[in-house]
C-alpha cells in the first residue's frame, strides 16, 4: 500500500469520481445560519480531490480554491469543473497550500482531513484565513446497521489493507477539540445515502484507499465475497449504503480576530 497519502488515490480517480458520495444540500442551510457565508465568500477547499465538496460550494455561489496535492485527483476536478470560472485549481497540500496570507474567508476540508498533519495544517489554516475566518470540516461516516452493512464492514475489517487506521470513526470530539485549540466549535450531522447496483458497489469499494487492487492476494477473495453479500441483500438489483454526514465548524484558537 502506498505510504504517501498524497499518492494513495492515483489509481482510483475514475472510481472516486463515479462512486463517492456527495454531501447533503441541507449542510448549506446550516452553514448559512451558523457561519453566515455569502456568495461572495472566498473558500480554500483543502484536499479537494475530484471536487465533490467544491461543487457544493460553487453551487452556493462562492469562489473556491481547490487545494489538492495528487495530480490525478486534481486533473479530475479540473475536468469536471472546467466550466466554473469561480473554481481555481491549486497544486498544494494542507500543510503548505501556497495561498497568500489572510486571503480566504473560509477553510473547508472533507474526507481528506484524516490524512493531514493536523498540527502543521492548523498553522497553515491560521495563516491563510482572514480575521474571524471559519474552518469547516465535514465527512461522510458510513453507518454499520444489521444485515448488509454489517457484513460489508466485516469484509473490510478482514480483507482490506489498513482500513482500521484510516476509518473516520476514529476522529471523535476530543480530536476535533484539540484541532480547534480547545476553543468554541459547532457540530451537526445529516443523513445521507447511496443506492448501488453491483457495478456501483464494486466501484464504491475500489474507490477506497484501503481496498486491495488487482494483483493483491486479497483482491479476488474480496470481490467474490462482496458479490456474495450483494446477492444476499440486494432488492430489485440494488443495495443501500447509509451514512451520517458529520460537520464541525469553528474558529481556530489564537487566530487573528
Amino acid at each position: 500500500m502506498e505510504p504517501d497519502p498524497t499518492k494513495r488515490f492515483s489509481s482510483r480517480v475514475e472510481d472516486y469520481i463515479r462512486y463517492r458520495p456527495s454531501y447533503p444540500q441541507a449542510i448549506l442551510a446550516w452553514l448559512e445560519r451558523e457561519c453566515r457565508p455569502t456568495a461572495a465568500a472566498q473558500i480554500a477547499d483543502i484536499g479537494s480531490g475530484t471536487g465533490i465538496l467544491s461543487r457544493l460550494l460553487l453551487d452556493f455561489g462562492c469562489e473556491v480554491f481547490g487545494v489538492e496535492p495528487n495530480a490525478g485527483m486534481r486533473a479530475g476536478a479540473e475536468r469536471l469543473l472546467a466550466g466554473e470560472p469561480r473554481f481555481h485549481s491549486v497544486d498544494g497540500r494542507a500543510e503548505a497550500t501556497t495561498l497568500p496570507a489572510a486571503s480566504v474567508d473560509f477553510v473547508t476540508a472533507g474526507q481528506a482531513f484524516h490524512w493531514f498533519d493536523q498540527v502543521a495544517a492548523r498553522g497553515e489554516f491560521r495563516r491563510i484565513l482572514k480575521p474571524n475566518g471559519w474552518v469547516v470540516l465535514l465527512w461522510n461516516e458510513r453507518l454499520v446497521t444489521p444485515g448488509f452493512l454489517t457484513e460489508y464492514e466485516d469484509l473490510l475489517q478482514r480483507l482490506s489493507t489498513d482500513y482500521g487506521r484510516v476509518d473516520h470513526r476514529q476522529i471523535g470530539a476530543e480530536a476535533i477539540d484539540r484541532f480547534f485549540g480547545h476553543g468554541q466549535w459547532l457540530a451537526a450531522s445529516f443523513p445521507n445515502h447511496q443506492d448501488f447496483d453491483w457495478e456501483g458497489l464494486r466501484g464504491r469499494l475500489l474507490s477506497s484507499s484501503y481496498a486491495p487492487l488487482p494483483g493483491s492476494p486479497h483482491y479476488q477473495p474480496m470481490i467474490e465475497e462482496l458479490a456474495a453479500i450483494f446477492a444476499t441483500y440486494q432488492h430489485s438489483g440494488q443495495v443501500r449504503v447509509v451514512y451520517e454526514t458529520r460537520v464541525y465548524a469553528g474558529l481556530l484558537r489564537g487566530q487573528a480576530t
